[in-house]
């Protein structure tokens, strides 16, 4: 068997080693940009999730009992305040812009009064305005019903 020598230039070397390069890595390059385009990002979802559904349903008076049962369990209970609830959702979407809905429901005497937040409530819940009408005696009459007290005071004694 004989053996050619093939004598090549330097110029010709380089070119050769150019050649090499594109055929092995150019392709190598984009698969990897492709890859990364492909890469799967999930949602990710925090929180109370609360509709306009669930806020139609909720009516002023109704007992704790029944907002949570509507509601669910609130996320955020202040232990100082118990007339007020927080639920808070955050949903991010694996691409795009994450969103953010907060809505406080507060209560009077274990009754919900009111709903703060981001609601609608024109459309959604209309709470019952309740005035209290206290009746402020004429000071006169206050002071004879004072003397009247002290008198029965002193009977009874």
């Amino acid at each position: 068997m004989r053996k050619i020598r093939i004598h090549l230039d330097e110029a010709s070397l380089h070119i050769m080693r150019i050649k090499s390069f594109v055929t092995v890595f150019i392709p190598l390059i984009g698969a990897v940009l492709l890859s990364a385009c492909a890469i799967y990002r999930i949602d990710v979802r925090q929180g109370n999730y609360v509709d306009d559904a669930m806020l139609v349903q909720l009516k002023p008076g109704m007992t704790q009992d029944q907002v949570q049962f509507v509601l669910g369990t609130p996320l955020v209970t202040d232990v100082f305040r118990t007339n007020r609830w927080d639920y808070i959702y955050h949903f991010k979407p694996g691409r795009g812009k994450a969103q953010k809905r907060a809505i406080s429901v507060f209560f009077v005497d274990g009754a919900l009064d009111h709903l703060e937040g981001d609601i609608k409530p024109n459309k959604l819940f209309t709470p019952v305005k309740t005035e209290k009408v206290v009746d402020v005696p004429d000071e006169k009459k206050a002071k004879k019903r004072i003397k009247v007290l002290e008198k029965q005071e002193k009977k009874d004694k």
